[in-house]
């Protein structure tokens, strides 16, 4: 549980630092947020460790399962193949999967109102985002809390390019979040640049978890909706430092949340089974989701080309202006099984899908 006790100096020091996100970033946002955010932050002991115990997790505890996206053709597709796999798994056994909102953060309803549950946010202020689209996340996210009626006690935060290859459990345990460990997120590798948003008072650098903000398994009262201000106003201070900007890049929002949660004493616990990211994980194993935000590019005789355009390829990225097609081909023999299975599960999304081709096309 998170303590509530040998507050003193950490405590004192975290409500500074949470003063000093909100005037050093824009008043136009942090309006909205600010009371909520300075009321409960010094409840929190930032130096809580990870529990002991790594198994189990909130069985029975439902979650709402909440991705942001916008109403880009990209986006759309992808989302519309996380809702299916999310309709086809939620009620089979040991799930513990509740209801699903699309953060829409374009500011205006799309064409997939009637097929998604969806709840339309503002997107950042013209030009805040500074091309960084991944910046809206955050903000989405605060609006979301702040405006939506939400019923269950724990949200996962999830992404349009994820698929449930299997019924989710809940796996965070009382106040301490589940999250998946990727292997890019180094904080003890650029402590010197950690160290301008968690100075060396809030304790070792070890504290800020190898994680993005998804997927991550959360509780909503006293968690999300406390670190949500903070992880905006630390992504928005990050992508105004250049030597930040310049070394973390595109998962500069993904190091802000991680941020965020150290500065309010929460650690996750951290679970490798939560996901698989094909083509590195050539199986699909005992995993719950399966990202595919890598290209997979083979020759014919199944050996990965990555980095050059293989004879066969499936990358999302190649379908920006439109979605894939149906029935696309599979990968020659002696390709990874977690490849194969990526490409047969889109395949059955777009084949069920009403309205495949035309809807994402408008």
């Amino acid at each position: 549980m998170i303590g509530r006790k040998n507050l003193g100096v950490s405590s004192f020091l975290l409500v500074l630092l949470a003063l000093g996100f909100f005037f050093a970033t824009y008043n136009l946002l942090t309006m909205v947020i600010q009371n909520k955010a300075a009321d409960e932050i010094g409840k929190l002991n930032p130096l809580t460790q990870m529990p002991e115990k790594t198994g189990g997790g909130n069985s029975g505890m439902r979650f709402h399962v909440a991705l942001t996206a916008t109403d880009a053709i990209y986006s759309q597709w992808q989302s519309r193949i996380m809702y299916y796999w999310y309709k086809k798994v939620k009620d089979m056994p040991r799930s513990d999967m509740g209801k699903f909102t699309r953060i829409l953060h374009s500011g205006k309803a799309d064409n997939l109102m009637d097929e998604i549950p969806s709840f339309v946010v503002d997107p950042l202020p013209e030009g805040l985002d500074r091309g960084y689209i991944v910046l809206n996340r955050p903000w989405a996210f605060v609006q979301w809390l702040e405006k939506a009626t939400i019923e269950e006690e724990y949200i996962l935060m999830a992404e349009p390019d994820h698929i449930f290859v299997k019924p989710l459990p809940n796996l965070a345990q009382g106040n301490h979040p589940a999250g998946f460990p990727f292997f890019y997120i180094k904080p003890a590798e650029h402590e010197k640049i950690i160290r301008k948003f968690y100075p060396e008072e809030m304790g070792p650098v070890t504290n800020v978890d190898p994680i993005g903000n998804s997927p991550v398994i959360i509780k909503k009262v006293y968690l999300l909706e406390e670190i949500s201000p903070t992880w905006l106003n630390v992504s928005l201070r990050m992508k105004d430092d250049h030597e930040t900007d310049k070394q973390f890049g595109w998962v500069l929002e993904m190091y802000a949340y991680a941020v965020a949660s150290a500065l309010h004493g929460v650690r996750h616990i951290l679970r490798k089974d939560f996901m698989l990211q094909p083509p590195w994980d050539p199986e699909v194993g005992k995993r719950f989701i399966l990202h595919y935000t890598y290209g997979c590019d083979y020759n014919l005789k199944g050996e990965l080309t990555y980095g050059k355009i293989g004879e066969w390829r499936f990358d999302k990225r190649s379908f920006l202006n439109g979605p894939p097609p149906k029935n696309l081909s599979l990968p020659p023999p002696g390709v990874p099984e977690s490849v194969v299975r990526l490409v047969k599960m889109v395949n059955e999304a777009t084949a069920n899908i009403p309205g495949w081709d035309t809807v994402t096309r408008g």
